[in-house]
């Protein structure tokens, strides 16, 4: 059997956005060994598109390597274009892959049939005043929706703004219980790319980062920007943060919202 080698350290949005090219690589009949974040690696050993799960290089030899960083195929492209795009034309592979995760739902899952809140990111520079999910919990709330918030690895200091949250920290375990949930609301951020690859109704909030470059995987995806003429501008933020106006990005939320059939 071919052995493949993928190399990919980055946050999980980083990470699951190479899903596609181990499936791809699956169904040419590799034996498929990653490294990187194992955590996250887990998730498509889950799924079977990973054999084995490394966060060291490993000794041996391998039929082909895919190297992405320093060494290798740049993590972020020099156009503006989605990051998965640019990945499968440099490796000539076709567009044909899952668009959802094939995970099995956790039965007992606290987000079963709820609104999952996620107003944090890897970065705070990502994410707009907390404001702007309290004003839509409330509205969703006001409709009979139930809401809850997920506090993650990056998530402590949210626990200080509300209580009605579920601490979960491993990726996996979080996947299958988000796979119940009724929708998600988050920022740019590798939960917010999860969700959208489980197939959930998913809404993400861009500010200084580029929606282009990191469109999560997923057909369910409501990508909300004020698109203004300054931005993209991560990791260079201003403080003014006119992209995170919170009036506006609601507003934007709701016409999603509303278009939407559930």
């Amino acid at each position: 059997m071919k052995k493949l080698l993928l190399y990919r350290r980055g946050g999980l949005g980083d990470t699951l956005l190479t899903f596609p090219l181990l499936e791809i690589f699956k169904g040419y009949g590799f034996h498929i060994t990653t490294v990187g974040n194992t955590d996250y690696f887990e998730i498509a050993k889950e799924v079977g598109w990973a054999d084995g799960v490394l966060s060291e290089m490993p000794k041996g030899d391998f039929d082909k390597r895919i190297i992405i960083g320093t060494d290798g195929i740049d993590p972020f492209p020099k156009e503006r274009v989605w990051v998965l795009e640019y990945y499968l034309k440099i490796l000539g592979l076709s567009s044909h892959y899952s668009q959802t995760l094939p995970l099995d739902a956790d039965p007992n899952s606290p987000f079963k049939g709820k609104v999952v809140l996620h107003p944090s990111s890897g970065s705070p520079k990502k994410n707009p005043p907390i404001e702007l999910f309290f004003k839509i919990e409330n509205f969703l709330t006001g409709l009979g929706y139930q809401c809850v918030y997920l506090v993650g690895e990056a998530d402590q200091w949210l626990k200080a703004h509300v209580k009605n949250f579920v601490e979960m920290y491993q990726p996996l375990q979080i996947a299958k219980a988000l796979k119940s949930a009724l929708f998600f609301v988050g920022n740019d951020s590798g939960l917010s790319h999860l969700s959208a690859y489980l197939g959930l109704p998913t809404f993400i909030f861009y500010g200084p980062t580029d929606p282009v470059v990191w469109k999560p995987i997923g057909t369910y995806v409501f990508q909300i920007s004020l698109n203004l003429s300054c931005s993209p501008c991560f990791p260079n933020t201003c403080q003014e943060r006119s992209c995170f106006d919170v009036k506006a990005l609601f507003e934007r939320f709701l016409n999603y919202f509303r278009g939407m059939s559930l």
